[in-house]
């Protein structure tokens, strides 16, 4: 039934003159819905909720198209109450795009009463919300929260689900992280109470070489009492069908005397134990199961054990069939004639990472001095239901090189640490695997095995005896924190490795591959644009010509646009650059017509001077496009910010995932204003001539900008196509010095493009999605034709 609302000072009528009492927005809904009369009401009374909290979960109905496969809860406050209810999967697309997120405010426009049809009764339920709208603007209504676990939740009955931390769909069990599937979320993951005095009976246990021989031969085994010396992430196998409430699964290298062999956690036991059973620990383990090794899984490096490894069985723990019994022996209880193994670590420096093998595994420690945006990428091989990766780039330096290390860090199940990642912290990253790439330096990326660990977190880790530790520590005690400080730098657009000198066709898809990049056609282009997620990163190639370039400048302070979190601070301008944008201003040619633009009206190119170059062809060839592709924009979020202590907390914010719970830090952190010279906005026409895109060209413009590491730097003359094919202003500034030797002005630059009308050319493109209607495109390279490799 549903009733409609006259625009009135009465919030709520069913056209009876039945009016609600409460004050609360919320209350007054949830008064009207719950009764027998009300399953369904729209109202056009603006009435604004905040969003507080935003959790996922698998979907119960299989049927739905792959991105809807996950439901949302949302949970909004009023001011003075608090409501959890369900987002109608209408809606989902809100969230993959983050334009509904937490610490903004929405105005609900339909919403309905679901009963919870395994109770009897009428008042046991909740909101399902079928319309909104949502602000671009932070949450007025926060200003004055300062916990939001103190604001009332009118119940329902008495409901439990809706105080409780399970989703709606009572049929799901617990809640996944927003963003991807291998962190911890919710309270059901127990943070371990320290073990309790234990007696042990060791007289009896058996060996890990001994398992192998007992495989098949028996069905019940004698106790084990291990060392865990490597940790995996957590891997979620949920799909639709499957009858698992907590379908989670963690794999564990365990040791003794005699060998190691891998334990695998299984299902409930991951709430209750994953997050307590750290590389160090000591089990005592009984009532486990043995099966055959899963032989497609990765293995972490070992070798420097001097141990055998027995990898045709694994130990299994079990919830139950039978109930796999776990004891955490306290560490001041081990003997040392049980003889279990140290856990041993393999530190490499930074001067012997360019001789070693492509994908050995090594252990790093370093001093942060970049760490990157955290972006997503999707999962091959993950079927019935979409998954994604989160990871991002760290630059740490350890004192044995001029180089740093180059970490891709995928998330590792730690997100506390992940997220608090940040410059000027001593980063220990293991089991990293070495990747030796053409044209760029070698960088390190995460194994399922990796384990990170900052400042605040090292206390008591097997590490820090490592001599390779010591001897980083000794070298950080003589640096000057203000130095460091200064080349330190966070967030923004940061693509790694660079693409090679010469373009070579990969023979498969695999769009997830750093070095081959997946040539694609317009129209698939297009279908990349549409289906792209927030902070999801692709990076792709299309051939065609370039048609058309603009230097957009920017402002020298660039206020918030509607989807940066936290909203940035302006400051006055000081008075050199008021100056510098009198004579820029005074510079500037007359603006093109609004339909010579493209892109959204916030974004960063607004009221900005253009300096142009078109092809000849182009006006003719723009009239029998059938689609021009109009992204091509830099948002504050593109830009890589200078790191700064007071400005930390916000910083990490920013360049961190939306969070799934709104907390007041979101309100109150800011991050310094931007400065930025400007960018070319260049126009690609694909080759059958029928789409054209926009992207974006940020030229390098000095060595010490962290884009500049391991890129190649041959020398070449500031034409318009070495710059897009180079990547950089030749010569790239030091360091020291405050502008470029051989600074050419944008004009000066545009005005060789000549030697691209009509080119042929192949051109990377790192597509980025920032959130609501911003996707970030970035022209990272240009090939001529001379520079593509046959297949």
């Amino acid at each position: 039934m549903t009733s409609n609302v006259e625009n009135s000072s009465l919030p709520f009528s069913d056209g009876a003159g039945m009016n609600s009492s409460p004050t609360s927005f919320l209350a007054r809904v949830l008064e009207r819905l719950s009764s027998t009369q009300f399953v369904q009401l729209r109202t056009e009374e603006e009435c604004p909720v905040a969003v507080v909290a935003l959790q996922r979960y698998l979907s119960v109905e299989s049927e739905r198209p792959q991105p809807q496969c996950y439901d949302y809860d949302v949970t909004v406050c009023d001011g003075q109450w608090k409501a959890k209810c369900f987002l109608h999967p209408s809606l989902n697309h809100l969230v993959l795009t983050n334009t509904l997120r937490t610490g903004v405010d929405v105005t609900i426009t339909e919403c309905s009463f679901v009963f919870n049809e395994m109770r009897l009764g009428f008042n046991d339920g909740y909101i399902c919300i079928e319309k909104l709208r949502c602000s671009a603007e932070r949450s007025t209504l926060l200003h004055g929260v300062s916990d939001v676990r103190s604001l009332t939740m009118p119940g329902t009955g008495g409901s439990v689900v809706l105080h409780s931390d399970v989703p709606l769909q009572v049929r799901r069990k617990h809640y996944l992280p927003l963003w991807n599937d291998n962190d911890p979320e919710g309270d059901i993951w127990s943070s371990a109470s320290p073990p309790s005095v234990t007696v042990l009976d060791v007289s009896k246990i058996t060996l890990i070489s001994n398992l192998e021989d007992h495989f098949r031969s028996q069905r019940r085994y004698f106790p084990l009492l291990v060392k865990i010396i490597h940790k995996s992430r957590l891997r979620y196998y949920g799909k639709f069908g499957l009858k698992i409430d907590y379908p989670y699964q963690a794999y564990f290298e365990v040791a003794d005397q005699s060998g190691i062999v891998s334990l695998v956690l299984w299902n409930e036991l991951c709430p209750e134990f994953y997050q307590g059973l750290k590389v160090g620990t000591v089990l005592y383990i009984q009532n486990y199961t043995l099966k055959q090794s899963y032989s497609k899984r990765s293995y972490p490096q070992m070798a420097h054990y001097g141990k055998m490894a027995f990898n045709s069985v694994e130990i299994c723990l079990n919830p139950r069939n039978p109930a796999a019994v776990i004891t955490v022996v306290p560490p001041n209880i081990v003997q040392p004639q049980w003889g279990l193994p140290d856990v041993s670590y393999q530190f490499i420096t930074r001067s012997e990472l360019n001789t070693e093998a492509n994908n050995r595994a090594f252990d790093v420690i370093g001093l942060v001095t970049f760490v990157g945006r955290v972006e997503r990428v999707r999962s091959k091989g993950s079927s019935g239901t979409e998954k994604f990766w989160t990871y991002r780039w760290v630059h740490a330096v350890d004192g044995t090189s001029n180089h740093p290390f180059i970490l891709e860090i995928f998330s590792s199940s730690q997100p506390d640490i992940f997220n608090s990642i940040c410059p000027m912290t001593y980063l220990v990253c293991t089991q990293m695997r070495i990747c030796q790439v053409e044209g760029s330096l070698p960088y390190l990326t995460s194994s399922c095995e990796t384990q990170i660990f900052i400042t605040g977190y090292h206390k008591g880790q097997p590490y820090v005896s490592n001599p390779t530790v010591k001897s980083f520590i000794q070298w950080t005690k003589t640096l000057k924190d203000s130095a460091v400080l200064k080349k330190t730098a966070v967030g923004g657009n940061y693509c790694y490795p660079h693409p090679p000198r010469m373009f070579t066709q990969a023979l498969v898809d695999d769009s997830a591959s750093s070095v081959h990049v997946p040539l694609v056609a317009g129209a698939d282009l297009k279908k990349e644009f549409e289906t792209l997620q927030y902070r999801e990163h692709k990076r792709m190639a299309i051939q065609g010509e370039i048609v058309a370039i603009q230097y957009i400048k920017t402002p020298k302070n660039i206020d918030g646009t509607q989807d940066e979190v936290p909203r940035k601070a302006q400051h006055e301008n000081t008075e050199d650059q008021r100056e510098q944008q009198e004579n820029d201003t005074a510079s500037e040619p007359e603006d093109l017509p609004e339909s010579e633009r493209s892109g959204p009206s916030h974004s960063l190119n607004q009221d900005s001077g253009l300096f142009t170059w078109k092809s000849h062809s182009w006006p003719r060839q723009q009239e029998e496009l059938c689609e021009h592709l109009c992204q091509g924009d830099l948002y504050q979020d593109s830009f890589i910010q200078t790191f700064s202590t007071n400005a930390k907390n916000g910083l990490l914010m920013w360049s961190n995932l939306q969070p799934t719970r709104w907390s007041p830090e979101q309100t109150a952190d800011t991050i310094p204003s931007l400065v930025c010279q400007g960018y070319y906005h260049i126009t690609i026409l694909g080759i059958n001539k029928k789409i054209a895109v926009n992207a974006a060209y940020f030229p390098l413009m000095s060595a010490a900008e962290p884009r500049a590491i391991g890129r190649p730097q041959d020398p070449h003359g500031n034409t318009m196509l070495s710059c897009l094919s180079s990547g950089f202003l030749c010569p790239l500034k030091d360091t020291n010095e405050h502008s470029s030797p051989a600074a050419l002005k944008p004009e000066e630059i545009i005005a060789t493009s000549g030697d691209l009308d009509g080119t042929h050319v192949v051109c990377i493109l790192d597509l980025c999605h920032l959130g609501g209607d911003k996707v970030e495109v970035v022209l990272n390279k240009l090939y001529t034709v001379t520079e593509i490799s046959p297949i």
